[in-house]
């Protein structure tokens, strides 16, 4: 079937039930002649495989399934009445439907089948005499020789039908099979067979084999050739979607009780116990894997119709939209599909009428005429994230937060103070617009609406992010709501939880002293090869006793694009767990994607990594909010800056926090550990390069000296290297805006110039984690 092709395939399956059917209703139809509903019925379903046919371009069928067609059509317009012999042909042309799809399946085309005699008898039919004057004198001379007519009609089918294979030729023999290869001589198998009738019980080809009278490789070609073949109509059946549901539920069980007796073999120790518990872990994992095979379906099926809906509109709203598909194939669970389907379809109606620009207003931005709407699909942290992206214009925030403002969803005071992605985020509010006018298309306030509520109801989650004249990106997550997945169960304040290994990069002791966590702006880091990553503690986000930072384990999570590390006290084990849907109850946490029942029967809580990695975003931009209002309130409404260039990015230094600049010859820095110092002044002065920091790599300035910015501190000083010194400046608070990356407060318009603005804070940190810890524990909060 695969190489047929998937339409292909589809066709001569629904072609076999079609003519399944079609051969029940000719036998009834023949006791039932006056039956309108089963000759309506017959011609439809060979109507469906004439016009099938000829789309796919086999014409001989398409010919021979028309012919029977247009006897049918004189059945049910009532112009020739149905007998036995009509009855007799329609047969006739059903068995000739049937062989050439036949052909079809082995060989790709529908190869030499005879259709012209039974197209003759078909046209020999409809014009046989047809009134019932004609028909009553023929009706009367049979009726006396009823036992004549059948036998005459069986003598004449033979020679027109095709005669079906024997089943004997469907399996041949082995030994003649491998005696007409030359693979094995006649005597040689005529012994084999001997020896069988004498008692032997091995099979031929084990004797063959054993004697050394065929080679396995003849022998193992033969058995293959001479396994019958599947066709298609026997290669798949219809299921009730409710009976594989219940299947999958009896699985999830199934896998419950597995691990269960599992833990309870192992702290028996039973050796063969062990291996009979261990077969039977491998036979559920088969057996649940192959049941939610079943109800997988890929994405493709809800975007096939996606083209023709961006085609359509862009052509009405005089745009030109090229659609862009990612992932197609990833599979999704039935139901969820049917779920995605509309809030899907109002995302990509949005994006061509709201995000991707006129091509005028694209071309004077130096775009390309052509917009791009790209579909993307991705499994993620146990998620399936489905994407809706475009290069158009990207989402007016002001003139969301008016829109806001003037339907009372915000106070003008709370705009300031909030995040891009919260006021964005108003755009799900029921009847929220920003459109000009009420269109045929968008302006009513309820597309986004619909999005929400619809992807919510089956436990997702929708986000937008935009970037203004470079376009937007509607980000669905679909929780995983009835599963098997693999798990880490970990403990956490005496309490159990579970983790998608999926989401699960790598795991990290912390034992205090070769590994240890840090701080920075007052949030936990960890310094993982180099690099700072922020570390959210699980029993502080579930609002638990807080414990220490040594003897944990951090689990390295890959979530919504961000990589963070979340603090646990202790990682147990890995194992499939069921997950089941929460309640809403639940659900408003937002801290959970589901529950399960662990092996010691306890009732374990998944965690929801997205979420998680939302919250540490959060902590981490109102740890930057912390510091930059800080400053801004010492420094009043101007602040003198140290402008430097690290790689090609501008990185200013608020100048009341440079002590000295200073340039060292490169042959001075020194190696401590896994960190850069140099002697100065008598003492050992760590560096910190920015271009690490900040992740700005790229070709290291040649020059015998590196530039550094010195900061002292209580006798202590640590040195930011720098690729040069560009200038002092200065500039307005007020035309700050917050950063989204780490080691910054945030970037300004600094002598007409994008400028991002240090966090000297992280960074001091990031030389000397030690820096702080005699003068400003207090500051020292963990986050």
């Amino acid at each position: 079937m695969e190489d047929l092709g998937e339409i292909v395939g589809e066709f001569l399956m629904e072609s076999h039930e079609n003519l399944d059917q079609i051969d029940r209703d000719l036998v009834s139809l023949e006791q039932e002649p006056g039956s309108r509903d089963l000759i309506s019925r017959i011609f439809r379903a060979i109507h469906t495989i004439k016009g099938t046919s000829g789309f796919l371009a086999f014409s001989r069928l398409e010919k021979l399934a028309h012919a029977g067609e247009s006897l049918l059509s004189r059945l049910r317009d009532g112009v020739q009445p149905v007998t036995p012999e009509t009855i007799t042909v329609l047969l006739l042309c059903i068995d000739g439907v049937r062989s050439i799809l036949a052909s079809i399946e082995e060989n790709g085309s529908e190869a030499e089948v005879d259709i012209e005699s039974m197209i003759v008898r078909i046209k020999a039919q409809m014009d046989a005499p047809t009134d019932a004057a004609a028909a009553a004198p023929a009706a009367a001379e049979a009726a006396p020789a009823a036992a004549e007519a059948p036998a005459s009609v069986e003598q004449e089918a033979p020679v027109a039908r095709p005669a079906p294979e024997p089943v004997s030729d469907q399996r041949q023999p082995l030994g003649q099979m491998l005696v007409d290869a030359g693979a094995a001589q006649p005597s040689d198998v005529a012994s084999a067979l001997q020896q069988q009738i004498e008692g032997d019980e091995r099979k031929l080809g084990t004797i063959l084999l054993e004697e050394g009278k065929a080679a396995p490789t003849a022998v193992n070609e033969a058995l293959q050739s001479q396994a019958p073949k599947r066709s298609i109509a026997d290669s798949a059946i219809r299921v009730d979607v409710d009976l594989l549901d219940t299947l999958m539920n009896m699985v999830g069980e199934l896998v419950l009780a597995r691990n269960q007796l599992v833990r309870g073999v192992m702290e028996i120790g039973d050796s063969g116990l062990v291996r009979s518990a261990q077969r039977l872990g491998m036979i559920t994992s088969e057996l649940q894997e192959g049941i939610m095979k079943t109800r997988m379906q890929p994405i493709e099926h809800i975007w096939s119709k996606l083209p023709r809906v961006v085609r359509d509109l862009s052509n009405s709203l005089g745009k030109q939209v090229a659609l862009v598909m990612e992932g197609k194939e990833t599979e999704l669970d039935r139901s969820l599909l049917e779920a995605v389907k509309d809030p899907l379809t109002h995302l990509v109606r949005n994006a061509v009428d709201h995000g991707i620009e006129e091509p005028e207003r694209r071309i004077a931005s130096g775009k390309d005429p052509e917009g791009t709407l790209t579909l993307r699909a991705y499994h993620e942290g146990g998620h399936v994230a489905v994407e809706v992206a475009d290069n158009g214009a990207g989402l007016n925030v002001e003139r969301i937060a008016q829109k806001a403002v003037e339907n009372g969803l915000l106070r003008p005071e709370q705009i300031p103070n909030m995040d891009k992605r919260d006021i964005m985020a108003m755009v799900f509010q029921p009847g929220f617009s920003t459109a000009a006018k009420v269109t045929n298309v968008s302006g009513r306030g309820v597309g986004m609406d619909v999005v929400k509520t619809n992807i919510e109801n089956i436990g997702g989650a929708v986000s937008v992010d935009s970037t203004p004249g470079e376009g937007t990106v509607w980000r669905l997550t679909i929780p995983l709501t009835l599963a098997i997945i693999q798990a880490l169960t970990v403990d956490c304040a005496d309490q159990r939880y579970v983790v998608p290994q999926v989401a699960v990069l790598e795991l990290v002791f912390i034992d205090g002293n070769t590994t240890k966590v840090e701080y920075a702006s007052g949030a936990p880091v960890y310094r993982l090869r180099g690099k700072l990553l922020p570390l959210v503690r699980l029993d502080r986000a579930l609002g638990l006793e807080v414990g220490g930072d040594q003897g944990v384990y951090i689990m390295v999570l890959q979530a919504d694009g961000r990589r963070f590390g979340l603090v646990v006290d202790r990682v147990l084990n890995t194992e499939e767990v069921v997950v089941k849907a929460l309640n809403t109850r639940f659900k408003d946490i937002g801290l959970y994607a589901g529950a399960t029942i662990l092996g010691d029967g306890k009732v374990g809580l998944i965690l929801d990594v997205s979420s998680l990695a939302r919250r540490s975003h959060l902590a981490v931009d109102s740890e930057r909010e912390t510091v930059a209002d800080k400053r801004g309130q010492q420094g009043g409404g101007t602040e003198r800056l140290l402008v430097t260039a690290v790689g090609e990015r501008r990185v200013a230094i608020p100048l009341d926090t440079v002590t000295r600049l200073e340039e060292f010859p490169r042959d001075r820095i020194e190696h401590a550990g896994s960190r850069e110092v140099v002697q100065y002044r008598g003492q050992i002065l760590p560096l910190v390069r920015l271009s690490h920091l900040l992740g700005a790599y790229g070709e290291e300035l040649e020059g015998d000296t590196v530039s550094v910015v010195v900061y002292s501190e209580g006798g202590k000083s640590v040195a930011l290297v720098v690729d040069r010194i560009v200038d002092i400046a200065e500039n307005s608070t007020t035309a700050r805006r917050d950063a989204e990356e780490d080691g910054l407060v945030g970037t300004a318009v600094i002598q007409q110039r994008v400028t991002e603005l240090l966090d000297v804070r992280r960074a001091i940190l990031a030389a000397d984690p030690n820096f702080y810890s005699d003068s400003m524990d207090d500051m020292l909060v963990e986050a």
